[in-house]
């Protein structure tokens, strides 16, 4: 790895934001995991695992647009130090209640309900605050190892996942989640204290701590006219409301559903694994294939998911599936660096939280609606059959994006921002 590639780590503020990141990451990568199967081994059903899973993305996408105007009128480093030790706590009670064997489902509800809220208040100031951590010209290094330290995380984590739920029990892995944020606080702490005790400040140093703003709606108002007024960020916003249905709903209910009745956990846990070591691989190779319009590109590559999903409905072999997997997170990884960066250069500092609150807003939407229907649509049609679907779709939203010319045009780092 080059010396440029790495000059965003001489940056002490950076370096405990990718820390709070990669930790975090580390622990969300086991808790999916060990919640479906928690759920599933107290006796519960699919149709009630995706209510318990689709009970935390509810309140994701509800509370996203209140946490964009929060990160852009408060603290975001305090945003983030808080929303890490309120789920710290929720979490460590799921922990509890699948350790303990406690036979409630509202419970179980209730604090996924809690956790996904306090994820959705903390995800703009996370997203906003990378460019206040670096100097305007290390952003997209800075961009690249962020998402390269939070996707090894990932691929750590999976496998982690898988054999705390085999060997010691699905409770631990949730056990892991809570310890993992209270780390993450405590390096979201380090980064504010490091923010304050700067020399000069990053640039626009000052947003990191902005001040206060007009009225909330007329906050959220001001950020949608940001979003409405570039087509490739709500085109790319819609694609991406069909893709997490499949990716994020559908995937995460029946794909352990589809694990229990033939190859069995720990080879799921090994699939999901393969996916998140592509993705870091996939970071590697975006440090040096940097294509004229890298968003279009990105979204063209979107379209290999279509055949991992695919093979998990009509012949789930897991040697295959780790293979396409992997080969589907390093190309997610090309557009997850290009979108990054092109929000980031082209949307005005002061608005880019709220952009990424509706960014994750219409992403985020269709997630629990796929989670609610998998079960019901696995019982009328068939997993595997919901499955050849979901790929289907992921083909045709992908050529429809890609038919818009601003999509495939708009460059990440190469233009003026737009007021």
């Amino acid at each position: 790895m080059s010396t440029a590639a790495l000059a965003p780590l001489r940056h002490a503020p950076f370096r405990w934001l990718a820390a709070a990141r990669a930790v975090n990451q580390l622990g969300n990568a086991v808790a999916p995991i060990a919640l479906a199967f928690a759920v599933l081994d107290l006796g519960f059903s699919t149709a009630q695992l995706g209510v318990v899973v689709a009970a935390r993305s509810i309140p994701n996408v509800v509370f996203l647009l209140v946490g964009g105007v929060i990160a852009d009128r408060m603290s975001r480093p305090v945003v983030l130090i808080g929303s890490s030790a309120l789920s710290f706590l929720t979490q460590a009670a799921v922990a509890v209640l699948v350790l303990e064997r406690v036979h409630g489902l509202g419970w179980l509800i209730a604090l996924s309900a809690a956790n996904g809220a306090l994820a959705a208040l903390a995800r703009p100031a996370s997203s906003a605050i990378t460019r206040y951590t670096v100097p305007a010209e290390r952003l997209r290094p800075a961009i690249v190892l962020l998402r390269l330290g939070v996707n090894l995380a990932a691929a750590v984590g999976a496998a982690a996942g898988a054999g705390l739920v085999a060997w010691i029990g699905s409770g631990w892995g949730i056990a892991v989640d809570a310890v993992s944020f209270a780390v993450a606080g405590g390096c979201f702490a380090a980064m504010e204290l490091a923010l304050r005790g700067a020399a000069a400040d990053p640039p626009g140093g000052t947003a990191a701590h902005p001040p206060e703003r007009q009225h909330p709606l007329r906050d959220l108002a001001e950020g949608w006219r940001e979003v409405a007024s570039r087509e490739w960020i709500w085109v790319i916003v819609a694609q991406f409301l069909v893709l997490n249905a499949c990716f994020s709903g559908i995937l995460s209910v029946l794909g352990p559903v589809i694990a229990d009745a033939t190859f069995g956990r720990a080879q799921w846990g090994l699939i999901i694994g393969a996916e998140a070591l592509g993705l870091v691989v996939g970071g590697f190779v975006a440090m040096r294939w940097r294509p004229r319009h890298a968003i279009g590109a990105g979204v063209a590559v979107l379209v290999l998911w279509a055949a991992p999903l695919a093979v998990l409905g009509l012949s789930p072999e897991v040697p295959l599936l780790v293979a396409l997997f992997f080969i589907a997170g390093a190309a997610t990884e090309q557009f997850e660096v290009a979108w990054d960066a092109a929000l980031q250069h082209h949307v005005p500092p002061d608005r880019l939280a709220r952009v990424y609150s509706y960014d994750a807003l219409g992403s985020f939407a269709a997630i629990p609606i796929g989670q609610i229907v998998a079960g019901p649509l696995a019982a009328a049609f068939g997993a595997r059959e919901v499955m050849v679907g979901a790929s289907v779709a992921t083909v045709l939203v992908t050529l429809a994006a890609l038919a818009r010319r601003s999509v495939r045009t708009v460059k990440d780092g190469n233009e003026p921002h737009a007021h």
